[in-house]
């Protein structure tokens, strides 16, 4: 068994810098960490959130700084009441002796009344009601979360990709909707809004090209033609199934 972990800590993996020129990191030499989107970084991880979750429970760290923890793998943030100070530096001193660092650019304290905190691909933070004017406490889809999404969808309604219009639809409808079916909690309207309109951007100049019409095409290829009769999947359409439950 520790062979196989071995092995797993020191497989070599093959990436890519910013210029888009392959290198290789880990392998044999590697002495710290784990090889990125390695199949044991997830259960190394939820080894060591067990020990320090446990230890949290064990030391009645949730009456101490009125705090919960909520955590997916390695990524986790601490709701705190007035106690966020004390419940990092505590964190800080549980972590360091389970030979583990914070990442420090991670790693802050937020007022959630006032500021904003990215979270899971979420940016939870106050917001004001563009009705009524009130503020309150969002959650919607964060920056980071829309530029990865308009990425995909670049590479695949891209004016050179030569591929039939149904295999190009499809991929791109199969990206939208994992998307919308992850982000459709919280205030995600403008979010929606946003990419549906980027869609009709990179689709409408897809189709231009490739009909070689020398106009802008705002007309020939509409909006309610391209999220209609070309079948573009609208985020402003969508509807989360709602669960059911038997008893």
């Amino acid at each position: 068994m520790l062979k196989l972990v071995r092995m797993w800590l020191k497989v070599p993996v093959e990436e890519r810098d910013e210029r888009g020129n392959r290198r290789m990191t880990g392998g044999r030499s590697n002495k710290r960490g784990t090889p990125q989107g390695g199949v044991i970084s997830p259960l190394l991880a939820n080894i060591y959130m067990h020990r320090f979750l446990r230890y949290w429970e064990q030391q009645g760290c949730r009456q101490k700084f009125k705090a919960r923890v909520i955590n997916y793998a390695d990524d986790f943030v601490i709701l705190s009441r007035f106690k966020a100070k004390e419940a990092l530096e505590w964190t800080q001193r549980v972590m360091a002796a389970l030979k583990l660092t914070l990442n420090p650019t991670k790693t802050c304290i937020r007022l959630a009344a006032t500021e904003s905190f990215d979270f899971l691909g979420y940016t939870f933070g106050p917001q004001r009601d563009r009705r009524t004017g009130q503020q309150y406490l969002a959650a919607q889809p964060s920056e980071k979360s829309l530029r990865r999404l308009k990425q995909k969808l670049r590479q695949v309604l891209h004016p050179g990709n030569l591929a039939p219009w149904k295999e190009v639809k499809d991929q791109a409808n199969r990206i939208l909707k994992g998307w919308s079916g992850y982000f459709n909690y919280g205030t995600k309207r403008n979010a929606y809004m946003g990419i549906d309109q980027y869609v009709a951007i990179r689709v409408r100049h897809l189709l231009r090209r490739r009909h070689k019409v020398k106009s802008r095409g705002t007309y020939r290829f509409g909006d309610e033609r391209i999220f209609g009769e070309f079948g573009m999947h609208r985020l402003m359409n969508f509807k989360p199934k709602r669960s059911v439950s038997l008893t």
